[in-house]
């Protein structure tokens, strides 16, 4: 089991970490959203502490603790008084290896993961757009299947489903241990070892590549839902940053892709990265404005295939396909006539200072590093990533914005707005929705 440790004495705080490298990608057809659904199973119970139990004793510990699920991982985190930090990590040792839970129990969670999906995708129409777009975005890869699970497959998930899931993959040899705080290195050693050295470790089965068949056209995708509004969206299939991008020093990469894929940050965030940025300057802040709202993202680091997105609300009069094109036109305009120096030198700067401000939490600290270590970059590579960054020129981003933004990498998916049923009433949260 990896262990990192990161001392902050700003505060008698710290935070605890375990990252599980398995998401909802590492999941199998028939069995989706169980690597979420786990996570929900995690905090009901081990032979020697009470479903619930585990959240009563961090909070009487004056800590408090969630989890999260996404595509490329599972992780789970408590902030507590750093002189505390011993009996989180009891707690998380014995549950990462002594979970355990009833059918009945399983059930009556599986009914909660179901209404959570229901109020978080299925009552918000960008969100199942969003969804239905990524199954017509990837043929083979499995990000193609949302992280909460197609409803079929909750209907028929098992217990057994879930319990299979944790054996296979919940292993020391596939998790991170991550401490941040007013700790003392050597002193969390100490503790790493009493909790998790000694925790059982089996092989990880192969993990196989699903290769995604190379995009030969444009794809598209009209999506009715009930909504007051249209909404466009525009996905690119792009590179991104891979270890080989970010070398132990700050010398520059010999990896092309990955240089490709610094600039595409830097692209992103002159087209949307601030108030006055080129999509809302020109889409939404015009005397005659096409759209209510614009903007763009990319994610940069991930263990599967990356997007760089653009999306589009039209304004009182335009089309969603008004604003597909203005959308296009503006990354157009980057690979004709670039950026300027001034807009280089004011998206760099408000990176910098974001990941500076960042620094700041504690569980910020906590979780770039989870997130480094998930995707095998070195230590330290939030530093080595604003190196990089500072070096991308003009010419690399006006460079990426021709060579990545064509047809054949392209999926567009257009929400066509349906009556809205007046009378319906808005989905109470069930009991039991940690995120």
């Amino acid at each position: 089991m990896t262990l990192i440790v990161k001392p902050d004495r700003r505060a008698p705080t710290a935070v605890h970490m375990v990252w599980v490298r398995v998401g909802s990608m590492d999941e199998v057809d028939g069995t989706s959203g169980v690597a979420h659904l786990l996570e929900h199973m995690m905090f009901k119970g081990t032979p020697t502490v009470k479903a619930g139990d585990f959240s009563r004793k961090v909070a009487a510990l004056g800590g408090r603790e969630n989890a999260f699920t996404s595509k490329d991982y599972t992780g789970y985190l408590q902030q507590i008084p750093s002189a505390k930090l011993e009996d989180v990590m009891r707690l998380e040792a014995d549950r990462f290896a002594n979970n355990t839970w009833t059918d009945e129990v399983f059930a009556k969670e599986l009914e909660v993961v179901k209404e959570e999906r229901r109020l978080r995708t299925e009552d918000k129409p960008h969100a199942r757009l969003h969804e239905a777009m990524d199954a017509v975005i990837y043929q083979a890869d499995p990000y193609r299947r949302p992280i909460v699970g197609w409803m079929s497959d909750l209907e028929s998930m098992t217990a057994d489903d879930a319990r299979a899931f944790y054996r296979r993959w919940y292993t020391p040899t596939n998790a991170a241990v991550i401490v941040a705080g007013d700790v003392d290195v050597d002193a969390v050693r100490v503790l790493a070892e009493r909790y998790y050295g000694t925790l059982p470790v089996h092989a990880l089965p192969q993990r196989k590549p699903r290769t995604e068949p190379e995009q030969t056209g444009m794809r598209r995708l009209d999506f009715k839902a009930p909504a007051e509004q249209a909404y466009v969206a525009l996905a690119f299939k792009v590179p991104g940053l891979q270890p080989a991008g970010l070398p132990a020093t700050a010398a520059a990469s010999t990896d092309a892709t990955s240089e490709d894929a610094l600039a595409l940050t830097v692209l992103s965030a002159v087209l949307s990265g601030y108030d006055g940025a080129r999509l809302p300057r020109a889409l939404t802040l015009s005397d005659k404005p096409v759209a209510d709202e614009a903007g763009a993202y990319y994610g940069l680091t991930a263990r599967g295939p990356q997007l760089f997105t653009l999306y589009g609300i039209p304004a009182v009069g335009k089309t969603a396909t008004e604003v597909e094109a203005a959308l296009r036109a503006q990354v157009a305009l980057v690979a004709k006539d670039g950026v300027t120096e001034a807009e280089l030198t004011r998206v760099k700067n408000r990176w910098v200072a974001g990941e500076v401000y960042k620094q700041d939490s504690v569980f910020n600290q906590a979780r770039l590093l989870g997130v480094s270590w998930i995707n095998g970059f070195p230590l330290g590579a939030d530093q080595l990533l604003l190196e990089r960054l500072r070096r991308v020129t003009a010419a690399q981003v006006q460079a990426v914005a021709a060579k990545y933004f064509g047809d054949d990498a392209l999926t567009v998916a257009t929400l066509l707005p349906q009556p809205v049923d007046s009378t319906r009433k808005p989905r109470v949260p069930a009991v039991g929705l940690r995120h």
